[in-house]
């Protein structure tokens, strides 16, 4: 396969390279954009949350709009992130005691200065994956489960969510591991990756899959931040879900099934989004605001001396 290269500029001199895989299909599911090992398999990282959020619906999760998409999320710490994931405990009859996930700050600058300022210590309410683990921790209240061991991949929860993944890839799991929140992470290909995310847009209005991209595209910053990328490719583009990953991984579908998956090899966050535009233009979606995303800025002394951008044909 081809490569596909982002450089990084400074000054004129390409200072660095990230090599990325992409995979990107039509409205039919037929290969449009096809760069690297797309056949090996990848840790999609946090870009599997909407899979794990339609385990936990299909499991009885009740949750709607807003606080659906935070399970879906990656958030940035901001108050209204923080305080979602609080009711999310609250109705469940929990306290962010029960949560599993590691302590953090808020990733979101203000945010985190903020809880510096009032000298708060780090709390696993703050981590960018709390929205998840509180939803996974509700859906194990429904269902009278065992919340103290709600991350065990042996636990009726996580196996509800490994069987949704299989489903939707259209593959068996290969490997399971341990994602940086400690909930189980699985192994697929790219195409399993895609095959998943289609379904989601693809669905019929109503269905839990559904709900979830629609919640997801409706309050974008629930699941991401407001200033991050994912929240401003789903508002310049109406009808995109995307979900980022950790170590450089994104996923999005659009409203036709258009969809694509991208890896960048050396997990080099700053390439993914360059990428993902690329991504999104060779299928036909663009927009304005993606000119930025496309070549995001290399300051020098506090300036722009360059940019990020997916090396020319």
């Amino acid at each position: 396969m081809s490569e596909l290269i982002v450089e990084v500029v400074r000054s004129g001199f390409v200072e660095s390279v990230h090599r990325a895989r992409v995979l990107a299909v039509d409205a039919s599911g037929a290969p449009v954009m096809r760069h690297g090992e797309t056949a090996t398999l990848v840790s999609p990282r946090s870009s599997m949350k909407p899979l794990q959020a339609l385990g936990m619906v299909r499991s009885g999760l009740p949750l709607e709009h807003e606080l659906l998409a935070l399970a879906c999320a990656s958030h940035a710490g901001e108050d209204f992130h923080v305080d979602g994931a609080r009711k999310i405990l609250a109705e469940a009859g929990l306290d962010e005691s029960a949560l599993g996930c590691p302590e953090a700050l808020p990733q979101d600058a203000e945010a985190r200065n903020r809880a510096i300022q009032a000298h708060a210590e780090p709390a696993r309410i703050f981590m960018n994956c709390s929205g998840k683990h509180s939803a996974m921790l509700a859906t194990c209240a429904v269902n009278g489960w065992p919340v103290e061991t709600y991350l065990d991949p042996a636990h009726p929860l996580q196996k509800a969510i490994r069987a949704t993944v299989e489903e939707l890839t259209g593959e068996r799991v290969a490997a399971t591991g341990v994602d940086g929140c400690g909930a189980p992470l699985f192994f697929v290909s790219m195409a399993g990756v895609v095959r998943a995310f289609r379904s989601f847009t693809l669905a019929d209005e109503g269905t839990p899959e559904r709900r979830i991209a629609d919640a997801m595209r409706a309050h974008p910053e629930w699941t991401s931040g407001t200033a991050r990328a994912e929240a401003a490719l789903m508002r310049a583009l109406p009808g995109l879900m995307v979900k980022a990953g950790a170590e450089a991984f994104d996923a999005f579908a659009f409203t036709d099934g258009r969809a694509a998956a991208v890896k960048i090899e050396d997990g080099g966050d700053r390439a993914r989004v360059p990428v993902t535009v690329a991504a999104l233009r060779a299928l036909g979606l663009d927009a304005p605001e993606l000119d930025e995303l496309a070549t995001p800025p290399l300051l020098g002394g506090g300036g722009r001396v360059g940019e990020i951008r997916v090396r020319r044909p």
